[in-house]
């Protein structure tokens, strides 16, 4: 399911334990991996880099424990296991090389009169 980000801020954050935690006020977002890293609970608007590391030291919580996001923010207090929500690289890779390997097994075989030993 697809959230925009504009929806998350200002969320209410609750804990399994029915901690309340805060309000969104930022998110960190990895632009690269288009994932986000981190929900703060305090404005980024710093003026030191010894501010903003103090938050996101003390006022910040990793995305990897939300759990849900539709009212409010559900995050893992450690209580309920929880699956990864993306699967590593490595796996998708060894997912893919099954796949590969069972075409060939099917329609080429396992090694042809052709193919070179290596």
């Amino acid at each position: 399911m697809a959230t925009r980000l504009s929806k998350l801020f200002g969320m209410d954050i609750y804990e399994t334990n029915a901690t309340y935690r805060g309000k969104v006020y930022d998110l960190v977002v990895n632009l690269e991996q288009g994932i986000i890293e981190t929900i703060t609970t305090q404005p980024l608007k710093v003026n030191s880099k010894q501010e903003a590391k103090k938050i996101i030291t003390e006022h910040s919580i990793p995305y990897k424990k939300v759990i849900s996001a539709d009212d409010i923010i559900l995050i893992n207090s450690g209580n309920v296991p929880v699956q990864n929500k993306i699967p590593k690289q490595e796996e998708m890779m060894n997912e893919t090389n099954d796949t590969e390997s069972k075409i060939r097994k099917k329609y080429i075989g396992y090694k042809s009169k052709y193919s070179r030993s290596r």
